[in-house]
């Protein structure tokens, strides 16, 4: 006589602990972004440093490739840049160089990006370059003469980020697309007197 137990060996209830040690909260709105408008947080005190980079040092070479590619799509886009002169713009704007800890992402996400974290010697570091409008937008463009009408535009550019995703327990990292703001354009519409 044969006796036998048959049992799934995972459950479905069982939940498979992380690999990483303890994770941090995932919250919907993160506190960095509480008291700005801005979709991105250049600062944060609950960004979770210690939990990205030991997943970055298990997931070592996968990151790695993920990385390079990343890089080697965007590192011309801000390498050796620092002002541009001898340009006049229809609606004033201020540029900068932002290195992101969190952001919303296209689908309207808040997402941890990985930046300033180093992993056996590599230090992740991820920068945008930014433009917004320092008039209203909708506003007329100062530079552009009355009889015409004009109004000050955002215009918005598409940046990839490796992202940190601590619900994602097998590979926690992706490329996820993001919008910032890349330019403050002039509309200018029909002549009248």
């Amino acid at each position: 006589m044969v006796i036998g137990v048959f049992s799934d060996p995972e459950p479905s209830h069982y939940k498979a602990p992380p690999p990483y040690g303890a994770q941090p909260k995932y919250v919907e709105i993160p506190h960095c972004a509480k008291n700005t408008t801005k979709s991105w947080c250049l600062e944060d005190s609950e960004y979770p440093q210690h939990e990205v980079q030991q997943a970055l040092d298990q997931h070592y070479q996968a990151v790695v490739a993920f990385y390079k590619d990343k890089l080697a799509s965007t590192e011309n886009s801000v390498d050796e840049l620092d002002k541009l002169n001898d340009e006049v713009y229809l609606c004033p704007s201020s540029t900068d160089y932002v290195r992101p800890f969190r952001a919303i992402n296209v689908d309207g996400k808040w997402r941890t990006i990985v930046n300033s974290v180093e992993s056996y010697g590599i230090k992740y570091t991820q920068t945008a370059r930014i433009e917004e409008c320092d008039v209203v937008v909708g506003t007329t463009c100062p530079l552009v003469p009355s009889c015409y009408e004009s109004k000050c535009i955002q215009k918005n550019i598409f940046h990839r980020f490796l992202v940190y995703n601590p619900q994602d327990y097998t590979f926690p990292f992706a490329i996820e697309k993001f919008k910032l703001p890349g330019s403050c354009g002039c509309v200018v519409g029909a002549f009248h007197l």
